[in-house]
């Protein structure tokens, strides 16, 4: 698996935590096959409010609107590794908004298999 520097291309999925895909949370399957894939990463994040397609916010401020908060998925790498990986999301993604824009990785560390940090 390569690290990308320099240019990359971020894809951001934004669908609602209660999204599923065979019984299986919908973001848990997109990380999946992105390491599958060989991609250099993957990062889920829980909204704290937003709102989609439907226009009904979604928040935690209220319970009884608590759940199915956003979740935005976000994976960083070349722009070849990313597209090649955009057409299984055609597959998997049937409510919710695709992104990729263009970014620069300026530092990229973390810790090395086995290292114990």
């Amino acid at each position: 698996m390569t690290r990308p520097t320099g240019r990359a291309l971020r894809l951001t999925v934004l669908i609602g935590e209660n999204d599923t895909w065979h019984h299986r949370p919908l973001y848990s399957e997109v990380v999946h096959r992105a390491r599958a894939a060989g991609l250099a990463g993957a990062s889920v994040f829980r909204g704290v409010e937003g709102f989609g397609a439907s226009s009904l916010v979604h928040t935690t401020r209220l319970l009884s609107l608590s759940e199915d908060l956003p979740v935005a998925i976000v994976i960083v790498d070349t722009e070849e590794r990313v597209r090649a990986f955009v057409p299984q999301l055609d597959e998997l993604v049937t409510e919710g908004l695709v992104v990729l824009d263009e970014c620069e990785v300026v530092r990229r560390a973390g810790r090395t298999p086995g290292s114990g940090a």
